[in-house]
């Protein structure tokens, strides 16, 4: 048992406190774990290789796919030690690092949702000048811009949340350091930056949900005036898997964070919080390789016995690199 009067971190409470739903809970993460990390590896290898997916769509997916990469392996493999470890315990360091990394990727993944959105937008209602808009530069540009947004959001929250004081004992009901959850533990819900960064995030939250949806009005208004049914088919299975992607993200996100921290029991937020933290960054590379025939092409191909040998030289000679 960790001595919660002495402890300067904080004590993780998970999703049980017995030992068979302990290890029940490590292997369905682990299991969960193993499939996005495959997922989104195999997704950035074949936009990698396959020189026809080198298009801005894609470029911005194999980004997608590593901010899912990065983002559950800030919370899953903590909580998968923790599980098999019976102990919670969570070191104040660790906590800030991990609160600073699961707010930037958080942010940098809206944000790019964001920006792919657009370049459907540009691609389907002003496609004449789709490769001015969406050249090289400017897709560099708008991924530097998406990380750089996202790390700023996180050392803000970071900064600010750990600078509150905390009253009553250092327990978090959740299998990671959740800001909500961590709110619970403040003496005061007054302060004037918590109230100020709360204010900054949703504002921003809200700019990136209203891009998203005038430009799929535009693009549904564009695809529905689409003589011929083929075309509209291969317009929707580009748009389709994006839009269920933001909407679950966001949908998830957003109630979880835009509620007041007394407002739920403790089962509701461990429900909620694997929504957007577990569910989304596994699901992502299904679903935009199901729904996307160029996608399935490449794997495909990249998987063909034909193709396997060239895949490894290249494969080798980029770890060389």
């Amino acid at each position: 048992m960790v001595n919660l009067t002495a402890m300067s971190g904080f004590l993780l409470m998970g999703f049980s406190d017995e030992r068979k739903l302990q290890i029940l809970h490590a292997l369905l993460f682990l299991v969960t774990y193993l499939l996005a990390l495959t997922g989104n590896l195999l997704i950035i290898t074949v936009i990698t290789l396959d020189h026809r997916l080198h298009s801005p769509m894609y470029y911005f997916l194999k980004h997608l796919s590593l901010l899912d990469l990065c983002f559950i392996s800030v919370t899953v493999p903590q909580s998968i030690a923790n599980s098999l470890m019976g102990n919670g315990y969570i070191s104040l360091v660790q906590c800030i690092l991990q609160v600073f990394f699961f707010i930037a990727l958080a942010s940098s993944e809206v944000a790019i949702l964001t920006v792919m959105s657009y370049d459907r937008y540009a691609a389907i209602c002003q496609p004449l000048h789709y490769e001015t808009t969406m050249d090289p530069s400017a897709c560099r540009h708008a991924v530097i811009a998406v990380w750089i947004a996202g790390g700023l959001s996180g050392l803000m929250h970071a900064a600010i949340n750990f600078s509150i004081p905390l009253c009553g004992k250092r327990i978090i009901h959740q299998f990671f350091c959740d800001v909500p959850q961590m709110l619970k533990l403040a003496c005061s819900y007054e302060s004037i930056n918590e109230i100020a960064l709360a204010a900054f995030t949703t504002s921003t939250a809200f700019i990136c949900l209203i891009s998203i949806v005038l430009s799929y009005i535009r693009i549904f208004s564009t695809v529905l005036r689409i003589p011929s049914a083929e075309g509209r088919t291969k317009v929707f299975s580009t748009c389709l898997p994006h839009l269920f992607v933001v909407t679950f993200f966001l949908s998830a996100a957003g109630f979880e964070f835009l509620r007041l921290p007394s407002d739920s029991s403790s089962t509701m937020d461990l429900v909620f919080s694997i929504f957007y933290t577990v569910i989304p960054p596994t699901l992502n590379p299904v679903i935009y390789s199901l729904r996307n025939d160029a996608m399935k092409a490449a794997l495909r191909k990249m998987l063909s016995k034909e193709e396997l040998p060239q895949r490894k030289m290249c494969l080798k000679a980029m770890f060389k690199l």
